[in-house]
C-alpha cells in the first residue's frame, strides 16, 4: 500500500526530487562506503507515535505481499524466523521490515551460507540483500489519459531494489530490506537453515534464523521456460538515463545487466525497431530506428543493418533467442524516415498502408530485409510487429506483406477482438486482458506451434504492475495466464524510464509505473520480482499438471481434478479480496512433496 498526502499539499513534492548524492557508512570497517540517491521527500501526515518505539533500529521480518509506508510504525507482529520453499532452480522472495525512532548510521546485513541437515550446504553468494527505495506515485483514477501531476494524489510507494551495500535509517522512518534466494539447481532436497545478521553502525543488532525447505523437483533453466514472455525494452532509454553515447562501448556495458536481469525472467522476444519512432514518440526516449535507410542519387534504396545486427546478437548472447520482433510496417500515426542522399538531408513522410507511398516504400525494404534475415539465419523468427492498429490498416499491411515477404509472419497485440481476419499470419498474437480467444481458434493456433498471449495496459486496474499495485497481482498474472489457457504474457513498457527515475515513477500520460517494470543502473523492482516469481509457478504449473495426467492412478487422477479446481479459481477478470491467501494456497500444493509421491 502506499501513503497518500492532501490535496493541497501535493505540488510541495516537486520541487523536492532530488539528484544523486554518496551515504558514508565509513564507521564500519567491513563497509567502506556505499553509493546511493536521494528519494523523494513528501510532508505527510504521521499517526503513529514514534515516541512508543524503544531506542535503536527495530527489525521483523514481514511480507512480500506488502508496501510497508515509510513514515508509519509496521503493523505487524514481530518474528526474526522465516519459513520458505522452493524446487531446485527456484528464486524465492522475503522481505525484512527496518523502523527507527531515531537516526541509525550504517545498516547493513550478513549471511551465512545456508546449511542442510545432512551437511548439504547452499552458498550465501545464492542470496541478494537489497534495500527497498521508496518512489513517486500517483492512482489509477480513469487508467489512460493525460494527466496533470496536480490533479492526482502522490504519495510514496516502495518498490527499487537498490544495489548498495548499507544505508543509513531516518529518524521515524520504516526501511524495507528485499531478500532473493536463488537454490542451485543442483541442490540437494531437504530442509536447510541460515543466519541473516542485522548491523548498525558497525554493532550487530538482530539475527534472523532462515528455514529453507527445498523439494525434490527441478525448475528448468529460464532459456528452457515455455512461458512466452514479452516485455518490449528501450535501449534508447538506457543510454539516457545512465548518460552514454547511443551505441557505445559504454552503452553496451551499461545494458548488459538490465537486459540480463529480463533474460533471467525467461523472455523470449527481442523488440527491434525498423524506422524512427514507431509509438510516434510517446515515450521519454523516443526508439530511433535500428536500421538506416538512404535513398541514393539514382533513386536506388541501401539499407545499413549494423545496430539491428549488433542488438540482435547481443540480445541472443544472454539467451533471449526464441523471436525478434519488428515494430512496425504500420507505425502510429504512419510516419516514415529516410536520408535521402540527392537533397544530403532527413525526410519524413506520411505514408498510410493501401497507398502508393505506402507500397514504394515498403516493397524495395521488405526484398532486401529478407534477404539479410535470411542470411543471418533469423527469418523464421523475425516478425513484423504492430501494436494496436486498426482492421483497415492491418488488412493492408498484410496484403503488401504477403505480396513482398510472404516467409515473414506478423506479431499483433490486438485490441480489436480482428485475429479471426487473418488466422493464418498472425504467428504471434496478443489479446488484452478480458478478451477472449475461442476455443476452436486457441486449438487451432496451438496445432500449428502459433504463439496466444495477454496483454495488460495502462487501461486495466486489475491485473497489473502499476507502482501502487498490490505485489500479489505481479503473481497472480502467472497464475491466469495458466488458469485462462494462454501461452505467455506481454506488457509494452520493460524499461522506458520516465524522466526523473528512479525518484518518480509518474508519466504524462498513464499512471505511474505503467512505462517501466525496473530502474536505471540495473535495479530491479518489488514489481519486477514479483511478476518473475508467477512466471516460476507457471512453469511448475506445467510441469505439475504434465506429471499428473502421466497418473493413471486413482490417487493421481483425483489430485488432479483438486489441481485443476485450483487453478480454475485463478480464471478471473476482478480482484479478489483474498487474492494472497489464493497465491498461498497454490504455492502450497506446488510445493507439497507429497504432490510427487
Amino acid at each position: 500500500m502506499t501513503y497518500t498526502i492532501k490535496k493541497i499539499i501535493r505540488a510541495t513534492a516537486l520541487p523536492l526530487i532530488a539528484a544523486f548524492a554518496l551515504a558514508s557508512c565509513t564507521s564500519q570497517p567491513e563497509q567502506k562506503e556505499c553509493t546511493t540517491y536521494k528519494e523523494a521527500k513528501l510532508p505527510v501526515e504521521v499517526t503513529s507515535d514514534w515516541s512508543s518505539v524503544s531506542p535503536g533500529v527495530q527489525a521483523s521480518i514481514g511480507s512480500i505481499d506488502e508496501r510497508y509506508i515509510q513514515h508509519e510504525i509496521p503493523k505487524i507482529a514481530k518474528t526474526t524466523h522465516w519459513e520458505g520453499a522452493a524446487w531446485k532452480g527456484e528464486r524465492v522472495s522475503a522481505q525484512i521490515i527496518l523502523w527507527s525512532k531515531d537516526s541509525v548510521p550504517c545498516v547493513r546485513m550478513k549471511l551465512s551460507n545456508f546449511k542442510g541437515e545432512d551437511g548439504a550446504t547452499i552458498n550465501s553468494e545464492n542470496v541478494q540483500i537489497r534495500f527497498v527505495r521508496y518512489v513517486l506515485t500517483d492512482e489509477f483514477a480513469g487508467g489512460c489519459g493525460y494527466r496533470k501531476p496536480e490533479d492526482y494524489p502522490v504519495s510514496l510507494s516502495a518498490d527499487v531494489l537498490d544495489n548498495v551495500g548499507c544505508m543509513d535509517i531516518d529518524a521515524e522512518t520504516a526501511r524495507p530490506v528485499w531478500i532473493t534466494i536463488d537454490v542451485p539447481s543442483d541442490a540437494a532436497a531437504g530442509k536447510y537453515s541460515a543466519n541473516l545478521d542485522l548491523f548498525a553502525n558497525g554493532k550487530k543488532r538482530e539475527t534472523f534464523t532462515f528455514n529453507l525447505n527445498i523439494v525434490d523437483k527441478t525448475l528448468p533453466h529460464y532459456t528452457e521456460w515455455a512461458f512466452h514472455l514479452d516485455l518490449w525494452q528501450n535501449p534508447y532509454a538506457v543510454a539516457r538515463a545512465e548518460g552514454v553515447e547511443p551505441w557505445s562501448y559504454e552503452h553496451w556495458e551499461a545494458l548488459k545487466p538490465t537486459m540480463q536481469m529480463l533474460a533471467s525472467a525467461g523472455q523470449k522476444v527481442i523488440t527491434a525497431t525498423l524506422n524512427k519512432r514507431p509509438w510516434n514518440g510517446q515515450t521519454e526516449d523516443p526508439f530511433d530506428t535500428m536500421i538506416e535507410w538512404n535513398k541514393k542519387a539514382d533513386g536506388t534504396w541501401e539499407y545499413d543493418y549494423t545496430v539491428f545486427d549488433n542488438w540482435v546478437n547481443f540480445m541472443m548472447d544472454l539467451g533471449i533467442t526464441k523471436q525478434i520482433n519488428c515494430y512496425s510496417m504500420v507505425p502510429w500515426g504512419n510516419i516514415l524516415f529516410y536520408f535521402d542522399e540527392a537533397t544530403n538531408q532527413e525526410v519524413k513522410v506520411a505514408a498510410a498502408p493501401g497507398t502508393k507511398e505506402y507500397e514504394e516504400l515498403w516493397k524495395p525494404f521488405l526484398t532486401d530485409f529478407t534477404k539479410h534475415l535470411k542470411e543471418k539465419g533469423w527469418e523464421n523468427k523475425t516478425l513484423i510487429a504492430m501494436d494496436e492498429r486498426s482492421p483497415a490498416e492491418m488488412k493492408a499491411m498484410l496484403s503488401l506483406l504477403k505480396e513482398a515477404a510472404p516467409t515473414l509472419g506478423v506479431a499483433l497485440a490486438d485490441n480489436h477482438k480482428s485475429y479471426k481476419l487473418y488466422p493464418d499470419q498472425l504467428i504471434d498474437l496478443c489479446v488484452a486482458h478480458g478478451a477472449t480467444v475461442e476455443q476452436d481458434d486457441r486449438a487451432y493456433r496451438a496445432e500449428n506451434n502459433y504463439v496466444t498471449t495477454w496483454y495488460v495496459s495502462c487501461a486495466h486496474d486489475f491485473p497489473n504492475v502499476f507502482t501502487f499495485s498490490p505485489p500479489a497481482e505481479g503473481a497472480f498474472i502467472g497464475w491466469y495466464t495458466m488458469a485462462g489457457n494462454f501461452d505467455g504474457f506481454l506488457r509494452w513498457a520493460y524499461n522506458s524510464y520516465t524522466k526523473e527515475s528512479p525518484v518518480d515513477t509518474r508519466f504524462r500520460t498513464w499512471p505511474a509505473g505503467d512505462t517501466h517494470l525496473v530502474y536505471p543502473n540495473s535495479r530491479s523492482s518489488i514489481r519486477f520480482e514479483r511478476l518473475m516469481e508467477g512466471i516460476q509457478d507457471a512453469e511448475k504449473i506445467r510441469i505439475v499438471r504434465e506429471t499428473l495426467q502421466q497418473d493413471t492412478s486413482d490417487e493421481g487422477k483425483q489430485k488432479l481434478v483438486e489441481f485443476n479446481d485450483l487453478l480454475e479459481t485463478f480464471n478471473i477478470l476482478k480482484r479478489p479480496e483474498n487474492l494472497e491467501e489464493m497465491l498461498a494456497k497454490g504455492k502450497a500444493f506446488l510445493n507439497n512433496p507429497e504432490l510427487f509421491k
